[in-house]
């Protein structure tokens, strides 16, 4: 007998028995014309041994095709022979006899045997032709109905192109009959069980059917469909979950190639593109990938040498572009003119992007003019979002190194400023890319214009020394209570002369505390003073009080009365944070306007500190609209936190002031980011000029009158440019008829600070009438 390719032990018979059989009982009773027919092509079987019972040589059945033929028609009817993949194998074999032109022409080998692969990643491939041996074996014979659909992938390669295509293989096993040898064995309920829990395990399926056993006799139906879009595109789903598959050497080859099976072109080539601030990451397989990383493995173009071409055409019209012939297109761009000379003559561009958000390009390249057509842009349009899922992943991992560096470098950055620290950082990993030393380069904006300003709260720090006066105080008299109730017990000398020690610091007190003082009082009534409450609990019932009033009145966090201190330390921490509340939502609808770099700090009271400037912005562009309306803003914001401060006055328990100041001095100066200390500070001796000013001026006193600068529910305006003093003249009158500031405004001369002269100021009052309060916390409300 012919040698089969099989890949089980069962023994494969060829015969035409049960088609025979099929047309006894199912065509000749319904079709009596066929009848006479059918009794002709028995009368020559049964006349020729060759094709009775088991057929031993395949080939001879090459003879017979006038026989053959008719008797196949109700297998494979004649309408649809040649346009359906089908053909009929000795069964359960890789070896056929009987197929349409189109299932030779595709899937018969020059062996005559069929040609390609099962699909690898299937489950059961690997022995999937042994396991649906055993299917049939258990469906045939034990009445089994598990395991026979699982379906079938089979890759074969294309002979005019030399690509894979892929076909779903549907098998018809009606033609094939199980036959035992001996006496099948029977199987328990138990076994019954065992086999259906384990219906794809090899291993058990082999205990209880013996190969040698049983036969297959007859022949298998096979029909195979073109998958190959489906199967492709899925495969890329699966690849594309995988950054390692679109961002290494070998993934992206393996990209390429199925891109290929599914364009059916096998010199097609691909490509991405990824935006980048100002430069656009390509990836191709040209690229030197030594990484798994889109930034590693990517060649790096400047934005301006892809300005006007079918790219960025592509990614601002959202639409795929369908370039037939790159040579016919006119007024090509530098990189266009580049692909064309590379041999690329028609190409598919789609942009990618990801909700909303422009990602960049995946193009398709082919070197024959008018080569891709419309149908090409359906597929390159259902495949586009996965590379736009996949694209988003790979910048969101770079994005994620080029954070970690700024992290490590810088800590966290302003987000105005965020744009300079990524292209610093970007530039930093293009260096050692390209193996070189680097370190992150110096970050310095020039020409940008400084604000300043502060509310203070008045007088914190006497207010803070009058809490702890208070406090000590009260716990001072305490103790002497205890020691007056004890002398009167007991007329002991250590008794008398506490008291008398307590007394001098109680008048130490009230006259002031020192330096020190505050750690020696704390000290002395920790260490000495409440040792001593143990041996006096003895002395009588009122002792014993007084103690338990002590106690009670001492705090068992930090161990001291602290009443008045917390009273004072809750007073400025709400009215802080009523104050930096206000200020970060009228900063934030601030940068909505006009991006700057703002900073603030909170000790008592507020200070914030912004630049703008040209160099500071991306698009390295700033107005002198801009720097007017900021200016402006800084006194909207001061009535603000004035009238913030009055309308929270009723909820603090200790009554607080706020004074504000601000700095007007627009002269541009540099700033450098200070990576030692993770901040930005001025660039150069000039400027620092402006850092001694900000640091003194809350000090200043109007000159000739020892008068402070600030004042409660004013704002003053620092300034020592005229220009610039009649500008901020301007926006006060403005304020006066809006009925925020009052019309009381002072022109001062100030005092000259240590390295300071020449110093000028404006002062204000700001209107904090309840009417005008309310529109004002009406209007930041909304």
């Amino acid at each position: 007998m012919t040698e089969n390719k099989n890949d089980h032990p069962f023994r494969s018979v060829l015969s035409l028995e049960p088609l025979l059989d099929f047309w006894r009982k199912n065509v000749t009773p319904v079709c009596p014309n066929m009848e006479s027919m059918f009794e002709v092509f028995e009368a020559r079987i049964n006349e020729t041994p060759a094709l009775t019972g088991a057929i031993e040589d395949v080939s001879i059945l090459e003879n017979y095709q006038d026989l053959l033929i008719p008797l196949m028609s109700v297998v494979f009817p004649a309408a649809s022979l040649d346009t359906e993949v089908s053909g009929a194998l000795t069964p359960c074999t890789s070896q056929p006899f009987y197929v349409s032109p189109r299932f030779k022409q595709l899937m018969v080998g020059k062996d005559g045997f069929l040609k390609g692969k099962v699909k690898d990643d299937q489950g059961v491939s690997e022995e999937g032709g042994l396991l649906r041996a055993y299917f049939l074996v258990l469906y045939k014979i034990y009445g089994f109905q598990q395991g026979l659909d699982t379906p079938i992938i089979r890759i074969v390669q294309d002979q005019k192109t030399g690509l894979d295509r892929y076909f779903r293989i549907t098998l018809d096993l009606q033609f094939v009959e199980v036959r035992t040898v001996g006496e099948p064995r029977k199987l328990s309920e138990k076994e019954r069980a065992i086999i259906a829990e384990n219906i794809t395990d090899i291993e058990v399926l082999s205990r209880f059917i013996s190969p040698d056993k049983f036969e297959f006799y007859g022949f298998s139906v096979v029909r195979a469909v073109d998958v190959t879009e489906s199967e492709v595109v899925s495969a890329l789903e699966k690849d594309l979950i995988d950054q390692q598959s679109i961002f290494s050497a070998d993934g992206f080859k393996r990209l390429q190639e199925r891109l290929r099976i599914l364009f059916r072109r096998p010199d097609l080539t691909a490509g991405i593109g990824a935006v980048q601030g100002d430069r656009v990451l390509v990836l191709s397989d040209g690229c030197q990938m030594k990484a798994n990383c889109i930034f590693t493995n990517s060649k790096h173009i400047p934005m301006s040498e892809i300005e006007g071409s079918v790219w960025l055409r592509a990614v601002e019209q959202e639409s795929i572009l369908r370039i037939p012939d790159l040579k016919a297109e006119t007024d090509l761009t530098p990189t266009e003119q580049h692909v064309l000379d590379m041999g690329t003559r028609s190409m598919l561009v789609s942009p990618l992007f990801y909700q909303g958000e422009a990602l960049g390009t995946l193009e398709i390249l082919s070197p024959h003019a008018r080569d891709l057509g419309a149908i090409d842009t359906v597929l390159i349009k259902q495949i586009t979002p996965i590379f736009s899922m996949a694209l988003k992943r790979g910048l969101d991992e770079m994005n994620n190194t080029i954070q970690s560096i700024i992290k490590e470098k810088c800590t966290a950055v302003h987000p105005s400023v965020e744009w300079r620290f990524r292209k610093a950082a970007f530039s930093h990993m293009d260096r050692l890319r390209m193996d070189q030393p680097s370190e992150m380069e110096s970050i310095i904006f020039k020409d940008v214009i400084p604000f300043y300003a502060q509310s203070d709260i008045r007088g914190s720090s006497e207010g803070r020394n009058m809490g702890i006066q208070a406090d000590f105080t009260e716990q001072l008299n305490l103790a002497l209570d205890i020691m007056k109730w004890a002398e009167n017990a007991k007329s002991w000398p250590l008794i008398s002369e506490f008291k008398y020690r307590i007394e001098k610091r109680i008048e130490s007190v009230r006259t002031g505390l020192a330096s020190d003082e505050e750690a020696s009082i704390s000290y002395f009534l920790s260490r000495e003073v409440e040792p001593a409450f143990e041996d006096l609990l003895s002395l009588g019932p009122r002792v014993v009080r007084a103690i338990e009033s002590y106690q009670k009145a001492i705090d068992p966090i930090v161990g001291v009365v602290y009443r008045k201190r917390r009273e004072f330390e809750e007073s400025v921490s709400i009215l802080n944070e009523t104050l930096s509340v206000y200020l970060s939502r009228e900063e934030t609808d601030a940068q909505s306007v006009f991006p700057h770099y703002f900073e603030k700090r909170q000790t008592d009271g507020i200070d914030y500190m912004m630049y703008v400037g040209a160099s500071m912005m991306e698009n390295g562009k700033l107005s002198a609209f801009h720097v007017k309306n900021l200016g402006l803003w800084q006194l909207f914001v001061a009535c603000g936190m004035a009238q913030h401060t009055e309308q929270i006055k009723p909820e603090l328990k200790v009554p607080l002031e706020t004074c504000h100041l601000i700095l007007l001095n627009h002269t541009p100066l540099s700033i450098r980011f200070r990576f030692d200390e993770k901040r930005f500070d001025v660039d150069g001796a000039y400027d620092v000029r402006h850092e001694i000013i900000k640091s003194r001026i809350d000090k200043a006193v109007v000159k000739g009158t020892g008068e402070r600068l600030t004042q409660p529910g004013r704002v003053a305006i620092v300034y020592s440019n005229t220009d610039e003093g009649r500008e901020i003249q301007r926006h006060i009158d403005f304020l006066k008829v809006r009925k925020k500031l009052l019309n009381d405004l002072e022109f001062l001369d100030l005092d000259d600070l240590p390295g300071v002269r020449g110093l000028k100021a404006l002062r204000v009052g700001i209107n904090l009438e309840t009417e005008t309060l309310a529109r004002t916390i009406e209007l930041a409300a909304r």
